[in-house]
């Protein structure tokens, strides 16, 4: 099993810090929102973006895929009552010059092996695409 630890302080009443290892991230915990922080939600699409992008740095090798770029669109939902995120849209853009059929086979392994994403799927409804840039 791998660990995972982050600590967040909060510095006033317009953001906070979050630190792991040698990084550091300010939060958005103004109840007013700030435009240079992600709010709690914008954080929580983040990392799932990080997921679908590592996943795919670890099985284009493999795959012997040719990449030169990806871009990541997520577009989460939020419900009221209870406050939760009801769903999260997104969209994989490729840079490459695969075929449709491979193109396929690196989405299948994104959603298969990503621990980040396959935790939220479990929690929400998480659908999207992938398609080639244009």
């Amino acid at each position: 099993m791998l660990e995972y630890s982050v600590t967040a302080h909060r510095i006033d009443d317009h953001g906070s810090l979050a630190e792991t290892k040698q990084a550091q991230i300010t939060l958005d915990t103004d109840m007013k929102g700030r435009a240079d922080a992600f709010n709690p939600a914008e954080l929580f699409l983040a990392p799932l973006a990080a997921c679908m992008i590592k996943g795919i740095e670890r099985v284009t090798p493999m795959l012997e895929f040719d990449l030169q770029g990806v871009v990541v669109k997520l577009h989460g939902i939020r419900q009221d009552s209870p406050p939760k995120m009801a769903s999260i849209g997104y969209e994989i853009i490729v840079e490459t010059s695969e075929n449709d059929r491979r193109l396929d086979l690196l989405h299948k392994n994104i959603r298969k092996f990503g621990t980040i994403s396959n935790t939220v799927a479990e929690a929400t409804k998480l659908e999207g695409t992938i398609r080639r840039s244009e």
